[in-house]
Order: C-alpha cells, then sequence, then structure tokens
C-alpha cells in the first residue's frame, strides 16, 4: 500500500467510526422518546449477542472425546454460576475465562 492509499484508509475507518458513533445522537432527540423497537433491542440484544459468542465460541469443540470439552463446560459452570450469584457480566466472563486458562494450562 502506498502512502496515500493508507491515508485514505485511515481516514475512511475514522469517518465510518464516528458516523456509528454519532448517528444514534443525529437520529433520536432528547426531546423525543425512543422509540419501542430500540428499546426492546436495547433490552434483547446483549444477551443474544453473548449466547451467540457462546455458541460461535463452542461449535467446534468436541465435547466429551478424551479430555476436550470438560474444560470448557467447567468454565460454562462457572460462568453460569458466577452470573446467577452476582448478576456482574464482566465478573461472569473474567471468572470463567480464568478458570478455562487455569483448567487448560495446568490440568489438561
Amino acid at each position: 500500500m502506498t502512502l496515500t492509499q493508507q491515508i485514505i484508509t485511515i481516514g475512511v475507518v475514522v469517518l465510518g467510526t464516528m458516523l456509528t458513533r454519532f448517528l444514534p445522537f443525529m437520529i433520536f432527540s432528547k426531546n423525543k422518546e425512543t422509540p419501542k423497537y430500540v428499546q426492546y433491542l436495547g433490552a434483547v440484544l446483549p444477551a443474544a449477542v453473548f449466547g451467540f459468542l457462546v455458541v460461535y465460541a463452542l461449535r467446534k469443540t468436541p465435547i466429551m472425546s478424551g479430555s476436550h470439552g470438560i474444560p470448557e463446560l467447567i468454565a460454562i459452570g462457572v460462568l453460569v454460576g458466577l452470573h446467577l450469584i452476582k448478576r456482574n457480566m464482566l465478573i461472569s466472563i473474567a471468572g470463567g475465562t480464568i478458570v478455562y486458562m487455569l483448567l487448560v494450562q495446568l490440568v489438561f
């Protein structure tokens, strides 16, 4: 890539990022109530995306094939348990990730 192409690419990426950040504030003003469908999407999308990421991450994991799949299942159990106890997504994800990495590096 030439320097000109790099500058154009960076400019387009910056413009796209700024547009996605500012567009909701330009479309939905403070004076009007947010439409019901946007409120609905704000309520259901975080859980849907989280579920999709779990399915995507585990799609090629051979569950119960030797020792494969056991660390993943234990980490998912810890993640769910932490979320039920603490109700904090960050703690749940961090706890599940730490448990998984410890199991993979030290046990299995």
